[in-house]
């Protein structure tokens, strides 16, 4: 085979792939392949330059920059569309179309004529023209005004799911398609990840960032864009291709175009509705940003009868969803205390709605967050509320700030206590170094002295996923805070039933229900306690590998920072946490009142076998903080001296005998200081006592099947809870996340499932529905 026959090969085999993944959605190989065949079909086109075709596949990477776009005509202009707010709005587009056709409109003995319409979601993006000539693109534009667009030709061309050449045969000699180029959410997020990384511009919603991504005068920078297109139309074409609207689309993706996988034929208006609260209620699952419901009518005859009004055709209309961002203005900054005693700013604002609800609240996250986004009080600002999100302030308008605007100061005093407040260390550690810099964050010191901590504190220790006391929310705990029947949470299992039934809200029947809650939870999970004690930085997954690592509560409190770090996903930032926590005089009495006050924590033992005897001394060396002494090196000082002891008491000349000049005095250097002598001493000290010492007795460990795997569960599961199928794959040894990533083994994708699953098929991971799951549980 010629090296032409070749390429010509390779080229039809990337684009069917590319059909298959971008436009069916169903990959028929995995990345690896596609990107060994990719870099197989760049290097021939290398060595034959003369071969180079501009619809080739590896012709997506850019060009030279731009001095400025150029301007492009539409032959026939790209209308925007009616809108319509209510079902009412809605339903008199029904009755327009059903009258402009001629068509009976129904009265009380009968429905009338009932009209189809084409039903998809209306993508939150920029609209543009691609036009074919002979299968091949020859231009991309922008929409513009409507009549007049910019060329931007180079840049759509290196958009992965935008065909370069017309699938099949039997396309228009000129066929000009019309779409929305978007960015997904998750194409969103990495992009802004990136672009905090390197310092640059990070975009305040999916839109904005495929807009200035389009719209970039070098087309390398749109190359590296995660920019996809979904075709919704037609604009010029030399002959018709189908009598519905609907039709059209169905061939065009049979020619490589990728369409709308929610694309539907409504038969009636009551059928758009139906799609339109459907779609609603998925919107927040979706994979990508929509704003509304495009309806079309679907014969192609009639939307040629009903024709155009001046800027908007009578066929078509788009039903928006309630806005999700809306201006309004920043009233007032305040600081609220959490559970760890962080002080949060909230925005305080002039009531608006967003998205179907008054919004008066949106949060901060931090004074970071205050800073990057300029904000100052009497600012108009722009909030953002997706689904259940807590509302977000994304922007502020600097050109409507009042003269009177005030800067945002943290409060000197906790605004529920009194006490000092300050801002956080950040420590980070490594190799002979310590280096501490100022944290996001500011905490009142008061700690438990704090009402709103102590509150905090007990809420989350009495929550369904720690010690899951039913009866005792929000309001009942603060009841108890402030009535003084409640000091920390062990004082909750000195409750007596005198002290309950007089708050607010309790009667005989709760009060009892109540005691016999908090009897109840006195037989936790050694994991479920680890977690209810609120230990920064220890979520579930952490106090579960804590739990099923050391196998006791005493192993866990007594664990210095350097055996902690032995344990999976538990740095040594986490490891300094949990260590300091359980250093704490306080919580170490209010652990003991909890035990003298009869908890009896469950699934305790000895250490997992996985970690008995699974250190090694040159490893340990190697967990030291000395500099210029890594795994290597902490192999040759083992191999050479034997003990810690031995390596401890060494002199420059045994250590030169191991080492290179400049290690061997750093190893002697740090062990002249007594602390870092008696820390070793006492980190192998305690590897021994728990039986993860080198010379220990080594355990057989019991395999479980899906050790070593993350799996992923999105959308809705209907003959189990999410939480039930989680803790039935963790009883197999698999690891579940909340997000996917490459590393991810299987994802089970239940009714709902959004954006995981989109990822899941974008990286070529295992999918698994609920009845091929339980079908695999049952086979376990």
């Amino acid at each position: 085979m010629t090296d032409a026959t070749r390429i010509l090969e390779l080229r039809a085999e990337l684009d069917q792939h590319n059909y298959r993944y971008h436009v069916l959605d169903e990959p028929s190989i995995p990345d690896a392949e596609y990107d060994r065949l990719f870099r197989e079909l760049k290097a021939l086109e290398a060595d034959h330059p003369n071969l180079i075709t501009p619809d080739s596949p590896t012709q997506r990477v850019g060009n030279a920059a731009l001095s400025a776009f150029t301007q492009v005509r539409h032959e026939i202009p790209m209308l925007s569309l009616g809108n319509a707010f209510e079902e009412v709005d809605l339903r008199e587009f029904d009755r327009r179309v059903t009258e402009g056709l001629d068509l009976p409109t129904g009265d009380l003995f009968g429905s009338g004529a009932a009209i189809h319409y084409s039903c998809e979601p209306k993508l939150d993006g920029l609209a543009v023209s691609l036009l074919y000539q002979d299968g091949a693109l020859v231009r991309g534009a922008t929409r513009g005004d409507g009549t007049t667009g910019e060329d931007i030709s180079v840049n759509v061309r290196t958009i992965r799911n935008v065909p370069l050449k017309l699938h099949g045969s039997g396309w228009p000699p000129v066929l000009e398609v019309r779409g929305e180029v978007f960015m997904s959410k998750a194409g969103f997020e990495r992009l802004n990840a990136s672009q905090m990384e390197v310092g640059g511009k990070t975009f305040a919603n999916p839109r904005n960032a495929a807009a200035g991504s389009l719209r970039q005068l070098d087309s390398k920078i749109t190359a590296s864009r995660p920019l996809e297109f979904c075709c919704y139309g037609i604009g010029q074409v030399t002959q018709d291709i189908a009598t519905t609207h609907t039709g059209n689309l169905e061939q065009l993706k049979q020619w490589g175009m990728p369409i709308s996988r929610e694309l539907k034929v409504a038969e009636n208006i009551e059928q758009c509705l139906e799609y339109y609260h459907d779609i609603g209620a998925r919107r927040t699952q979706l994979p990508y940003e929509i704003d509304g419901v495009v309806f079309k009518v679907n014969s192609l005859a009639a939307q040629r009868e009903l024709g155009f009004r001046a800027r908007e055709p009578r066929w078509a209309i788009a039903h928006k969803f309630p806005a999700m961002e809306e201006l309004t203005e920043l009233l007032d900054v305040e600081f609220q205390v959490g559970r760890t005693g962080a002080v949060t700013p909230v925005a305080r604002l002039k009531p608006v709605k967003v998205a179907g609800v008054t919004v008066a609240n949106a949060t901060l996250h931090n004074m970071d967050e205050v800073a990057r986004l300029g904000l100052m009080i009497g600012d108009t600002v722009i909030i953002r509320r997706a689904g259940d999100v807590i509302p977000q302030v994304m922007q502020v308008v600097t050109e409507r700030r009042p003269e009177n605007a005030r800067l945002v100061h943290v409060p000197e005093t906790c605004p529920v206590c009194g006490s000092h407040v300050e801002r956080t260390q950040l420590i980070k550690r490594s190799k002979g170094k310590q280096t501490v810099s100022e944290g996001a964050v500011y905490r009142c010191v008061g700690r438990l002295a704090c009402g709103a901590q102590l509150k905090q504190a007990i809420i989350h220790f009495v929550s369904r996923r720690a010690m899951d006391i039913d009866g005792l929310g929000e309001k009942s705990v603060e009841q108890l805070v402030d009535e003084g029947l409640v000091s920390s949470p062990a004082d909750l299992y000195t409750l007596q039933f005198d002290d309950v039934v007089k708050l607010e809200g309790f009667a005989e029947v709760s009060s009892n229900n109540l005691l016999k809650a908090i009897e109840d939870s006195k037989r936790p999970s050694l994991a479920r306690f680890i977690y209810a004690l609120g230990i920064p930085d220890v979520g579930e997954e952490t106090a579960k590998v804590l739990a099923r690592s050391l196998g006791s509560l005493q192993r866990v409190s007594e664990a210095l920072p350097q055996v902690l770090t032995y344990l999976p996903d538990v740095g040594l930032e986490v490891a300094f946490e949990i260590h300091s926590f359980f250093e704490d005089p306080h919580n170490r009495t209010v652990i003991q009142q909890l035990l003298e006050r009869g908890l009896q924590l469950q699934e305790e033992g000895e250490v997992h076998p996985e970690y008995a005897a699974s250190t090694t001394l040159a490893g340990m060396i190697a967990k030291l903080d000395i500099s210029s002494v890594g795994p290597t090196g902490a192999e040759k000082l083992v191999a050479k001296l034997g003990s810690l002891n031995a390596i401890i008491a060494a002199d420059g000349i045994d250590l030169r005998q191991a080492l290179n000049t400049r290690q061997a005095e750093a190893v002697r250097e740090y062990f002249k200081q007594p602390h870092h002598a008696e820390t070793a001493r006492a980190v192998e000290a305690q590897l021994q006592a728990f039986g993860m010492h080198w010379a220990s007795e080594k355990k057989a460990v019991e395999g479980l099947p899906l050790a070593g795997q993350t799996w992923v569960l999105t959308g809705s599961l209907e003959q189990m809870s999410r939480d039930e199928a989680k803790q039935k794959l963790e009883a197999l040894g698999a690891k579940v996340s909340g997000s996917v990533s490459a590393k991810t083994h299987t994802v089970v994708a239940g009714p709902g499932a959004g954006s995981k699953l989109a990822k899941a098929s974008e990286l070529g991971i295992k999918v698994l529905d609920e009845e091929q799951f339980l079908k695999f549980l049952a086979s376990m």
